[in-house]
């Protein structure tokens, strides 16, 4: 039997405070969340002052990101490319850039998902978040 590596609460913690500390450090009101290799969500943060919508966007990023292996970006430029039936593809919504893969030696533990920027400042904040596991 092969040995899986999993997000523990402490991981998440880690990621969820850089995230946090990223979006603080530029005045942007975001919800930050974490998501495990299924895109089961582990954390979900709606800083002060981010739209309600946030709250439903983040999450769906990032269960796209844990899902694919890969940045939800890909799914949201296939679709601007004109692959517009994408769209029907099954359990995933998230596809909007902002959702991150969680990759530890090789594995995709899961993801994080970031709404309530502009897309390349979601993605700013959860990489941020993600490079705290390698601190």
């Amino acid at each position: 039997m092969k040995t899986k590596q999993v997000l523990t609460l402490d991981d998440v913690k880690k990621i969820a405070a850089a995230a946090e500390a990223e979006a603080k450090a530029n005045n942007w009101a975001v919800t930050i969340t974490v998501v495990d290799d299924g895109g089961h969500l582990l954390w979900l943060q709606r800083m002060d002052g981010a739209a309600p919508i946030s709250a439903h966007i983040a999450p769906a990023k990032a269960k796209t990101a844990a899902l694919g292996q890969r940045e939800s970006k890909i799914y949201e430029d296939m679709i601007n490319n004109g692959r517009f039936s994408f769209i029907t593809a099954p359990n995933l919504e998230g596809l909007l850039e902002g959702g991150v893969p969680i990759l530890v030696n090789g594995e995709y533990l899961g993801a994080v998902g970031v709404s309530g920027v502009k897309s390349t400042e979601d993605v700013q904040i959860a990489k941020a978040g993600i490079a705290a596991l390698a601190a």
